[in-house]
């Protein structure tokens, strides 16, 4: 236990900095990601997208657009958020590749990441889609009972280096968007700097992988 301690530590030394990576599932939307647009830029500050294809159309192109000019990254979560493990190869690779492509159309950049939604993956999946799986950690933020500020506590008591913090901005979910006010300040103060994730992977020196049947939580999983 100590040994595995101190090679965390060492790694911290190492690098020099403490990095985490916000995260939104389940957009884009003209209501909320809007909002959480406005409180990253309010505090200058950048984070990943993960977008639904189903999501996208001609107002929400312009979102996309808004995101991309803040420095933020639009990431893939499927279509049609469904459940993906029990479906075939040819679903799967529909699922992710109708919106890779619709998001290139809009930023210019192929999507890099992948994060299957409810965290629902198979061995097939990894196997099909040719992205690096990308999940993080929880603090219920699509459950309406959580309130702002328990989610801005659960965030700030478990977070650490290299994190990737899962997150929602889908239509109405404006108490995640009134966390950021406090989570984002909060983590500045510790000492942390936000980056995307593709910057996460980046500055910490780590190459991510792909069809290894890893679904990435903190950059240092293995």
């Amino acid at each position: 236990m100590l040994a595995v301690a101190m090679c965390a530590l060492s790694v911290w030394a190492a690098d020099g900095e403490k990095l985490v990576a916000l995260t939104f599932d389940d957009g884009p939307n003209v209501s909320t990601t809007v909002k959480v647009l406005d409180v990253l830029k309010e505090n200058d500050a950048v984070a990943t997208f993960f977008l639904c294809g189903k999501n996208i159309d001609a107002s929400t192109r312009e979102v996309m657009k808004r995101a991309v000019a803040q420095g933020c990254e639009l990431e893939n979560h499927s279509r049609s958020h469904s459940h993906m493990s029990g479906m075939t190869a040819d679903k799967i690779r529909m699922e992710a590749n109708f919106t890779s492509h619709v998001i290139r159309q809009v930023s210019g950049r192929m999507p890099q990441f992948f994060r299957a939604p409810y965290l629902d993956t198979s061995d097939l999946m990894y196997e099909t889609i040719d992205l690096t799986f990308i999940g993080g950690f929880d603090v219920k933020d699509w459950e309406p009972a959580v309130t702002a500020a328990d989610r801005s506590r659960d965030v700030l008591a478990r977070v650490k280096d290299g994190d990737i913090v899962l997150l929602h901005d889908f239509e109405g979910n404006d108490a995640t968007a009134e966390a950021l006010k406090t989570i984002i300040p909060e983590l500045k103060k510790q000492g942390y700097t936000l980056v995307t994730v593709s910057e996460l992977f980046k500055r910490k020196e780590i190459t991510p992988v792909k069809h290894a049947k890893i679904t990435y939580g903190n950059v240092y999983d293995k």
